[in-house]
């Protein structure tokens, strides 16, 4: 249980005090009003005796009382209606919450720091930014208690209003107050009329109502004056006579209002009422209604879907009982209300003093102290002393009724002393409840008397007389009377001083047990669970408390038992090993009986702390469970925000709720946020939580989308957004880019070149702010992501940005534009009207921004209406584009708008030794573009671009340049790593075909006619570097593009012939382009601009060639100099048949050097054709001579064959094929070959210039061993070294003819030549049996036997080489294998034979023929 205000004796000797009764006149009544107070509120607060107590008991033993406190009531003699009674407990509980503003109270148990005060709920809430702090994980554990002070004022309530019962006295009247004002014409007379009143009441049979201790009640007079209207001297004379009268322990003369109205206001005086009447309020406002009390439902506004738990709610208070709930086994049992005003009459007086209207306004602190002294007169010298005469009047009785002895006191003593009776049990007991016994049974009078003992705090007679009592009642099975008697004597035991005895929980249980099953009295049995309990809980006998509390929780009581389990679950964590899961999981019970009770806020506070311990431990659907109904307790009780965040939780975990109960929970999120959007319609757009963004996968583009091929148009690939990123791809851009920029800037690199990114990803370089430029989009692309099973429809989704306009060419900034989405002017917006994610998926969405001014961009994030769509779980396959009919796709309408903020986190920094041994992450600015000047825009397009080459192919395409911006564009230049596949032309590119269309079956060369029959001579010719469109000292992979005029205006195009050459290499071929380009306009920001394409050419085989050159001197040239070279190449067609070509010509050889030329064709045979079909091969030679030109030139040589022209055969129209291959011969004597040879410098130089691979391939020399002279030789050989210490080899004809008609044996000669490889002499065996291994062996070798020995043993000397003949006889032709004779071989002093590790290593096969 929790910590309470008081301690137990306390609060047992609080519950349970002598009740004193107040009847007032009229006169009296109003004087008290005049402080907003009746009588009895007038001297509440001064009940309590603040000095200890002396009486005797009947044995004349002094007995101290300390801390007495006695009640005074007014007189109702109707008790209260059922319905006020439970009215009256829900108030009380429901005004009691925990105070706001608190420092927070924290129970540490075990691994658990539990929030338990909730300053005003939100402490605890799991999803506050303290949480961590509220719920750490800690070793050691300090004990700390919370208080529940809603379930202290219910308790105090709950026994205040206990009805009085005919089995018990402690709730009847033992005195009575008549009180009568100084002031009335004849105040004796008034006195005598309220005795008479008092009498009638409690002796007349038509009042049921209060009871009353004993027949002779005291009655105690007062004379109540007002100090500031009334005659003191009347009053007194009065007084005086009342003495004589009643005696001076009978009367008191009580003076009050001695505070003038008219002294001044301001000052101060205590009101110690405030916090007795606070209480009061709640009881006095419909307590005198006399229909049953119906707290309204708030089913108006639970109108989300329902999770089960609330569906039994039909009322605030669940039960609202027909008949009295609180009925005893007497019929007029009803209930006492002890703090009710006198008559509805004065019901609206009461309901004024109510209002905040201060108390004792005519009372000064002399008045407090006269008060105080009377309470304490009339307890020392009325209460107390009757008291005291009426126990020995009782004691007296019983020992003259029963024949005792001289005292019941030392009588009970003797009996406890002996031995004890056994007690039945309650099953073996008749149900006898209904007992009645008279009001003067002995047995009554011992329970009276017992009473009056235990509420002056005489607990060890009273025990006695419980004990007794209990025993006659068990005697005469009055089952309600014994359980009356056991619970009583447990309390008395209990708080007996010194502890004489333990306390006997076993008299409660019973008690419980009889209350609850046999007597159906729930107000008891709950009574005696609340004293036991905290009993118990003061004997830290935890465990047995919580299981007392959870026994009496029943479905006839909601509060009841949401307190009981409450209390309970504290019992749990207050134990020495708290169990903290059990601690949840009544407090969960316990908030749900809260909620059925209409303790709204107790039922969300209990799920709250519940969820402390739940929380983050991986039970996700009892986090749903207690979310969502903190969630709907929150949003009853209009607290929308912690609403929200409850709902919100449930959605942003992986949640593993079914579909349907997912769309519950999103439409119920979904309505609490829109209410709160309502609240505050122009505040900030709130975050929602779905759906989820990868913010690290967000990507950036910049510029327009890559148009679509058009035909035979084909643009350039550049950069999309549909391309994935390759790091190896991105740093040759990079490279191709620096090189020319290199180029540009005469061989260096400013030191503010930025490498242009056109998307920007996860992986780009993103430390710099990327620049855009104006009126270009800026497209980007968020990754979404839906947890949930059901689909998920965004509509109106847009980008959130800011933007600070920027000249940067001026000194002056704009301001700063904050979300300007609506601001068209200076960025333009693209909206997507519908987005749906379906279950479980991830989903992309680009989003554009159209920037129109220069500046600083800064995407913050993506705004939209987040709704859910009809018929949710079956959509997974809905195309998106269905219908564009907003609301068609919306459910009810039933969307909020919000926003999701974009932040990437940048890379982890690990450069320097601060960065390595802590956590630091770069800035990532992928979404902070600046919008630049105004630039051109290149569009390329390729047209006839080939797709699939021969190797060596020459082909033509052109190339068309469009400018589609709005200011022109200057230094158009392509760079690629592979310069030999393309080249726009020479300076005389004038002569080539205008259009695509003209050079359809156009030649690459001039046609030459020679005659076939002449002598193939050289035509020569020359040329320098410059024509070959590289200037002198420059790249050769930065090729300038001839614009005219070397500017391309806007909106202008024009087209190029771009020549190809296939590589020499087959297979697949990417081949990138990047193009530079400028504005003539320099600008501060961007300098030039590129453009990216990937061309894929795929090559198939064509010819291979292999040249080698050779001096000559027999060759002399016309001027008889020697100095001549021989040229030898060869020709092979190693192309295969897909590509549909069926023979290649040799039209031309030609020679390109600085040095060398050809000089003419040596024809070596005249019948052979350069027409090579497929595999074959043709051999060339040339005659070369020295130039005679100076070393500036290149001088040309061509050397052509013949007139004709190939044709291939591709979709029925003849196309010409035209080609080149390169051979670089650059040592004499040395082959080389027209692609490299080696697949592992492929593979590392990838499509490089041949001439530059075959300088470095390296020489092929021959494999040599060299092994040194004195190598000592193992002791023993290993078994491996012996199987190969001899080499054998067979020598044999291929092929051997034979008749077989003339000689059915066919003998062959065979050579058997055996290597000893070692420096020992070694002993040989040769076997030519056959070693058969299986039939089919024996079947092969049938046909074939060596004749002659089949055994041969020889010695072979130190690297001696020894030759065997042998002969094999063949009976039929066929193909047969000789490597048979098996060869063993071992060490002259050696025992073993190994055979030779050569054997069948090689098949040595031979052809018998017959002729």
């Amino acid at each position: 249980m929790a910590q309470c205000v008081q301690s137990v004796q306390e609060f047992i000797q609080d519950s349970f005090v002598p009740l004193v009764a107040a009847l007032c006149s009229e006169e009296a009544e109003r004087l008290t009003r005049k402080n907003s107070l009746s009588f009895a509120e007038l001297v509440k607060p001064f009940c309590r005796l603040t000095s200890e107590v002396h009486m005797r008991d009947p044995n004349n033993q002094l007995h101290i009382i300390k801390n007495l406190k006695i009640a005074v009531n007014n007189i109702i003699t109707h008790p209260p209606q059922p319905g006020a009674i439970r009215k009256l407990l829900n108030d009380v509980v429901s005004v009691s919450q925990p105070a706001e503003g608190l420092v927070a109270n924290v129970i540490t148990a075990g691994d658990y720091d539990l929030n338990i005060s909730d300053r005003s709920v939100k402490a605890s809430v799991p999803w506050y930014s303290n949480w961590k702090e509220t719920l750490m994980e800690l070793n050691t554990s300090t004990f700390y208690s919370a208080t529940t002070p809603w379930f202290e004022s219910y308790r105090e309530c709950f026994l205040q209003s206990m009805p009085a019962s005919d089995h018990e006295f402690l709730n009847h009247y033992v005195a009575c107050m008549l009180v009568v004002s100084s002031s009335e014409p004849e105040p004796v007379e008034q006195f005598l009329k309220l005795s008479q009143e008092q009498h009638r009441i409690q002796h007349s049979s038509e009042y049921l109502y209060p009871k009353w201790f004993i027949p002779n009640t005291l009655k105690y007079y007062v004379l109540l004056h007002d100090v500031s209207t009334g005659e003191e001297q009347r009053a007194d004379s009065i007084y005086e006579e009342m003495k004589q009268r009643y005696g001076t322990q009978g009367c008191y003369l009580l003076k009050i209002n001695s505070r003038v109205s008219n002294r001044g206001m301001d000052e101060q005086i205590p009101d110690p009422w405030s916090q007795y009447l606070q209480k009061n309020t709640i009881q006095n406002q419909d307590c005198y209604e006399d229909c049953p009390y119906t707290v309204v439902s708030n089913k108006n506004t639970d109108h989300l879907i329902s999770d089960g738990l609330d569906s039994e709610i039909k009322d605030g208070l669940s039960n609202n009982f027909k008949t009295h709930p609180l009925q005893l086994d007497h019929p007029s049992g009803s209930l006492d209300s002890t703090d009710y005003v006198k008559a509805t009459a004065s019901l609206q007086d009461s309901k004024k003093s109510n209002s905040g209207t201060p108390h004792g306004a005519c009372l000064t602190l002399t008045d407090h102290d006269r008060i105080r002294q009377f309470i304490q007169e009339f307890t020392f010298r009325g209460l107390l002393p009757h008291i005291e005469k009426t126990i020995r009047q009782l004691n007296d009785q019983l020992i003259s009724r029963k024949g005792l002895s001289r005292s019941l006191f030392s009588a009970t003593k003797k009996w406890f002393s002996g031995s004890k009776v056994p007690e039945k049990s309650i099953n073996e007991l008749k149900n006898t409840s209904g007992l009645l016994y008279p009001p003067e049974a002995p047995e009554l009078q011992i329970r009276k008397m017992a009473d009056l003992c235990f509420l002056v705090q005489h607990y060890e007679l009273a025990y006695s007389c419980y004990h007794t009592a209990k025993k006659d009642f068990l005697n005469d099975q009055a089952m309600l009377y014994a359980a009356g008697a056991l619970e009583m004597a447990a309390v008395s035991a209990f708080l007996q001083p010194g502890a004489p005895r333990p306390y006997p929980a076993h008299y409660m249980e019973t008690a419980i047990q009889t209350y609850r099953d046999i007597c159906k009295n729930m107000v008891l049995a709950e009574r005696c669970v609340l004293l036991s309990a905290e009993i118990l809980k003061s004997q830290s006998k935890y465990s047995e408390a919580a299981a007392l509390l959870i026994r009496l929780t029943s479905e006839d009581s909601d509060l009841r038992s949401a307190l009981l389990l409450e209390q309970a679950a504290h019992c749990f964590i207050n134990m020495k090993s708290p169990m903290v899961r059990k601690f949840a999981f009544h407090m969960i019970l316990a908030g749900h009986r809260f909620s059925k009770a209409g303790q709204k806020k107790h039922a969300l506070r209990c799920y709250c702390q519940a969820m402390q311990v739940y929380k983050g431990k991986g039970w996700s659907l009892a986090e749903d469970h207690i979310n969502f109904t903190i969630g709907r307790q929150s949003f009853t009780l209009r607290q929308l925000d912690n609403a929200v965040s409850a709902f919100r939780h449930i959605l942003i975990n992986d949640s593993k709720q079914p579909p349907a109960q997912q769309g519950s929970f999103l439409r119920e999120y979904l309505y609490v946020y829109k209410n709160v959007t309502q609240l505050s319609p122009d505040g900030p757009l709130p975050q929602l939580p779905l759906p989820y963004i990868n913010s690290s996968a967000t990507r950036v583009f910049f510029g327009h989308d890559r148009r679509p091929a058009e035909g035979e148009k084909q643009a350039a690939t550049h950069v999309s957004l549909d391309q994935e990123y390759d790091s190896e791809s991105s740093q040759q851009w990079k490279e191709l880019e620096e090189q020319v920029v290199s180029v540009i800037n005469k061989g260096i690199i400013p030191s503010n070149f930025q490498p242009t990114q056109f998307c920007l990803n996860r992986y780009s370089d993103n430390s710099r702010f990327p620049l855009a430029v104006i009126e270009e989009p800026v497209t980007v692309e968020v990754s979404f992501r839906n947890p949930l099973k059901v689909p998920l429809l965004l509509t109106d989704l847009s980008l959130l940005w800011k933007f600070q306009p920027k000249d940067f060419n001026a000194k002056h900034d704009g301001e700063t534009k904050e979300l300007g989405a609506c601001d068209d002017d200076m960025i333009g917006a693209e909206a997507i009207a519908e987005f749906l994610i379906n279950s479980e998926e991830t989903k992309v969405a680009r989003l554009k921004l159209f920037p129109h001014q220069t500046g600083e961009l800064h995407i913050l994030g993506v705004v939209y209406n987040l709704g859910t769509v009809q018929g949710a779980v079956t959509l997974d396959g809905i195309d998106p584009s269905i219908g564009l009919q907003t609301g068609k796709l919306i459910s009810n309408g039933l969307s909020v708008r919000g926003r999701q903020d974009l932040e990437i986190q940048g890379p982890r920094l690990n450069n320097t030794k601060e960065e390595k041994t802590s956590i630091k992450y770069g800035p990532d600015r992928r979404l902070d573009p600046i919008i630049t000047e105004e630039m051109p825009l290149l569009e390329v397009f390729f047209i006839n671009f080939p797709t699939g080459l021969l190797c060596g192919e020459i082909r033509k395409a052109y190339v068309e340049f469009v400018n589609v911006s709005k200011c022109p564009l200057t230094a158009l230049k392509v760079v690629s790593k592979h310069p030999e596949f393309f080249t726009f032309g020479g300076n005389t590119a004038v002569l080539t075909p205008l259009s695509p269309s003209a050079s359809e079956n156009c030649s690459a060369y001039k046609t030459v006619v020679t005659d076939p029959t002449s002598v193939r001579t050289a035509l020569l010719s020359s040329a320098s570097s410059v024509d070959f469109g590289v200037g002198t000292g420059g790249q050769p992979e930065v090729i300038h593009v001839p614009l005219p005029d070397a500017v391309l205006l806007p909106g202008a195009s024009v087209q190029l012939p771009m020549w190809l050459r296939g590589p020499d290499e087959e297979g697949v071929h990417e081949i990138n382009f990047l193009f530079y380009y400028e504005s003539i306009k320099r600008h501060s920001k961007m300098c030039h601009r590129v453009l990216r394409h990937t061309a894929v050419i795929c090559t198939s085989r064509s010819l291979h060639i292999r040249a080698t050159v050779c001096r000559s001197n027999a060759l002399e040239d016309e001027e008889g100099r020697g100095d001549n070279m021989l040229v030898f190449v060869d020709v092979e067609n190693i192309n295969t048949s897909e590509t549909g070509v069926k023979e290649f010509h040799i039209v031309q050889v030609s020679s390109n050097s600085k040095h060398w030329k050809l000089q003419k064709s040596v024809k070596i045979s005249e019948d052979k054709d350069t027409k090579l079909a497929s595999r074959e091969r043709a051999k060339l030679c040339f005659k070369a001579v020295r130039c005679k030109n100076s070393e500036e030139n290149y001088t040309f040589a061509d050397i052509v064959f013949g007139n004709e022209q190939a044709y291939v055969v591709e979709d029925n129209k003849q196309l010409i094929l035209e080609g080149q291959h390169h051979v670089a011969l650059n040592t004499v004597g040395k082959e080389a070959f027209s692609f490299p040879q080696k697949q592992g410098f492929k593979k590392i130089l990838g499509n490089s210039d041949w001439e530059d691979l075959e300088q470095e391939l390296p020489e092929m020399v021959l494999l040599k061993f060299f092994r040194p002279e004195n190598i000592p030789v193992p002791a023993r050989p290993t078994p491996e070294q012996l199987s190969n210490l001899i080499k054998t080899s067979l020598h044999y004809p291929e092929s051997f003819n034979h008749s077989f008609h003339q000689k059915s044996l066919c003998l062959v000669p065979v050579t058997l030549l055996l290597s000893n490889c070692s420096q020992a002499v070694v002993d040989v065996m040769i076997d030519l049996r056959h070693k058969t291994t299986s039939p089919e062996a024996l079947e092969i070798h049938g046909s074939f036997t060596w004749l002659g020995q089949t055994q041969y043993k020889l010695q072979l000397k130190s690297q001696e080489v020894y030759s065997l003949q042998l002969k094999a006889c063949f009976v039929h032709t066929g193909v047969y294998n000789l490597g048979t004779p098996r060869v063993f071989a071992k060490l002259v002093d050696q025992v073993t034979l190994f055979e030779t590790s050569q054997q069948n290593s090689m098949p040595a096969l031979i052809i018998i023929n017959n002729i």
